[in-house]
C-alpha cells in the first residue's frame, strides 16, 4: 500500500524551458523580446523593453488578465517600480476587482519561480523584461 503525499494538480500547459542573456524559451520556442506568460495561455508580447519604461498602461494590461500573483522580471537585475505603480495592483481596483500580489525580481529568478508556482496550480502571471545582452567593447575608453 502506498500513501500519496501530494494532491493531483493540473500540469502547466506553458512552462519556461530555458533562459539566458537576451532570451528565454517557453515550451522550446525562443523569445528575445519582453513577454507575458501564464500557465494556461500562449505567451504574448509585452511592449516594455526596460524597467525604466514601466508605466500605468503596462500594469493595467497585467491587471486585465486577472492573475492571483504577478512575477515581474526586470531584466538582468532587480529594479523596483515606483510605489504608485505597485499600489495600482496591490489594492482593489475602482471597479471592485481584487488586489493582486506582485513580486519583483530579476528575470532569471522570475522564470524559475513561475515554473514552481505554475506546477502548484497557482494563477500566476510572469511579466518578463528581456533585454539584449550588452556588447563587450574592445575600446579601453568604453566600459
Amino acid at each position: 500500500m502506498s500513501t500519496k503525499l501530494q494532491p493531483d494538480l493540473p500540469a502547466s500547459q506553458f512552462s519556461i524551458t530555458s533562459h539566458g542573456p537576451g532570451f528565454l524559451s517557453i515550451n522550446g520556442s525562443r523569445f528575445s523580446t519582453s513577454i507575458i506568460v501564464t500557465p494556461d495561455s500562449p505567451p504574448q508580447a509585452w511592449d516594455c523593453g526596460h524597467p525604466n519604461e514601466l508605466g500605468e498602461q503596462h500594469f493595467a494590461a497585467l491587471r486585465a488578465l486577472q492573475p492571483e500573483l504577478i512575477l515581474l522580471g526586470t531584466g538582468p537585475v532587480q529594479v523596483m517600480p515606483s510605489p504608485r505603480l505597485m499600489a495600482s495592483l496591490m489594492s482593489r481596483s475602482p471597479a471592485g476587482e481584487p488586489a493582486i500580489g506582485i513580486e519583483v525580481m530579476d528575470t532569471a529568478a522570475a522564470c524559475r519561480t513561475f515554473n514552481l508556482l505554475a506546477a502548484e496550480g497557482r494563477r500566476v502571471l510572469a511579466a518578463l523584461i528581456i533585454q539584449a545582452p550588452e556588447e563587450k567593447s574592445n575600446d579601453p575608453d568604453r566600459p
